[in-house]
């Protein structure tokens, strides 16, 4: 039985401009970092997708190294595509990256033209897209000047490859050289997804400011911290989990679970609890609470997950003195 998706999904989302674009992405976005590689079930990652899209969310963020192994997340992405999600592909904002490992050599890294180019052709043939609506780079590469790989990005908008370009990881310095360059080409960068969350709070020192001041939205990624603002940690370390698992891809490593913050956590916990949410809601949240974030990435392993996250909506304002008692938990 093909796929009918939620008449209702547009009604309880809520959708941001994306800086200076005529772009609106979902306040919730789902990332595709974990869960959907080739070592997890195809069936899971379905009906998470299904789950996701009933619910309003439309922006589906990848990489071509998200698996694993590299490349599978993209693929298996791509067979649910075809298989559920054809005749919505014009209501779908599909994301991807380069410039991390992907394939060995000296061509299978960084920021390059020559990688750039080889990685997003990869990317479209396995999704089976002609074209993504977002393509980023990944992460600053000292190795190439940033003018080769801002041009790499504004060629393949000409191209039609992608429709819109974005970055990821960059630093302020390096973010302003990146935006400046990419003006001047004549293809804007309209988003920044820098790692941010409760824990992480280095775009506050002057990143969101400037994303703001140049039109730029920005979509943090782990937003709960690769789990910790959640009541995942609370008892331990389960089992089942990442950082018991040691899979590696950006899992958070038991080193990382201290007994400091796991005080911190439950003192965080107690206050979600009297705004009315659970932990990793309140932390969602806290993020969307600030006019410069156009969407929060977030990862999930179940589909009920998303339905979960999602009831962060009913209640993203803070008043002074919860802003005051999380920075005093935060200390």
């Amino acid at each position: 039985m093909n796929y009918i998706a939620s008449s209702k999904r547009y009604s309880d989302m809520a959708y941001r401009k994306c800086g200076g674009s005529g772009l609106f992405l979902p306040a919730i976005s789902l990332g595709l970092w974990h869960n959907f590689g080739f070592i997890d079930s195809l069936e899971n990652a379905r009906q998470i997708l299904k789950q996701a899209f009933d619910c309003g969310i439309t922006h589906f963020d990848l990489a071509n190294n998200y698996g694993p192994p590299p490349g599978s997340a993209e693929e298996n992405f791509g067979k649910i595509l075809k298989g559920e999600f054809g005749s919505y592909r014009d209501q779908m904002v599909i994301s991807t990256k380069a410039g991390y490992g992907m394939w060995e050599g000296p061509y299978g890294n960084g920021g390059s033209k020559k990688y750039l180019s080889a990685s997003l052709d990869q990317s479209l043939k396995r999704m089976g897209l002609n074209y993504v609506d977002i393509f980023y780079h990944h992460r600053p590469d000292p190795d190439t000047p940033i003018e080769e790989t801002m041009t790499a990005l504004d060629l393949f908008v000409r191209q039609g490859k992608a429709l819109y370009v974005g970055i990821s990881n960059y630093k302020p310095r390096e973010a302003t050289q990146a935006i400046r360059i990419l003006r001047e080409l004549g293809t804007p960068c309209i988003i920044h997804q820098p790692r941010y969350s409760m824990f992480d709070r280095w775009v506050e020192g002057g990143l969101l400011d400037f994303l703001e001041e140049n039109h730029v939205g920005c979509i943090p990624f782990s937003p709960l911290a690769q789990g910790l603002l959640s009541n995942k940690y609370l008892a331990g370390i389960p089992s089942e989990s990442r950082a018991a698992s040691h899979r590696g891809n950006g899992a958070i490593e038991e080193d990382q679970i201290t007994q400091d913050r796991i005080n911190k956590v439950r003192k965080l916990k107690v206050l979600a609890e009297a705004r009315g949410q659970n932990l990793a809601q309140m932390a969602l949240a806290w993020i969307l609470k600030d006019k410069r974030i156009t969407s929060v990435l977030i990862g999930v392993s179940k589909p009920e997950q998303v339905v979960d996250s999602i009831a962060c909506l009913k209640n993203i304002i803070f008043t002074e003195d919860e802003i005051d008692e999380i920075n005093v938990i935060l200390e």
